[in-house]
């Protein structure tokens, strides 16, 4: 009995070690105007990145991005980091996205995902789900839903992880 549970806590501090610092998947993504890229290479190296998952249909979504889009000004004042969303609406509502992005005023890169490649290279279910990449380029945090006040959780960690 006592090996199981130290051979499972010897598990669950690897499954804990991988998740804090995963690779960035090299999944082909498209921004706004079709043209594609891999997702690893639209973070910038020696630069924390927020990334923010959404779509069209998610009002959750939508009220994060557009708490973020109006503190990110002074937020960015005081600790340098990027901002950037990846939608994962389907091909059919790829043409959506990009007139919700520029009808919100967005000057941050936003992305599509419209075959759920990307969703399903970082192994999530739903969305609002934002992770945070570190200055080498690993996923170092992701959470998974929004609550009103939530923006405010996640620039505490960009803050605690730009030390």
């Amino acid at each position: 009995m006592k090996k199981m549970i130290l051979s499972l806590g010897f598990i669950l501090i690897a499954a804990l070690s991988f998740a804090q610092s995963q690779e960035l998947p090299t999944t082909i993504i498209r921004d706004i105007n079709g043209k594609q890229i891999a997702f690893n290479e639209t973070v910038e190296k020696g630069k924390l990145t927020l990334i923010s998952f959404w779509a069209t249909w998610c009002i959750p979504c939508k009220q994060e991005i557009k708490n973020i889009k109006g503190k990110l000004p002074d937020w960015q004042k005081e600790v340098s980091f990027n901002y950037m969303t990846v939608s994962i609406d389907d091909s059919r509502a790829t043409a959506m996205v990009k007139t919700y992005a520029k009808s919100q005023g967005w000057t941050f890169p936003t992305y599509v995902d419209p075959n759920s490649d990307l969703k399903r290279s970082l192994n999530f279910q739903n969305v609002p789900f934002s992770i945070i990449v570190d200055q080498q380029g690993k996923i170092v945090y992701q959470h998974t839903g929004y609550e009103e006040g939530g923006e405010n959780e996640l620039f505490a960690k960009i803050k605690e992880l730009n030390k």
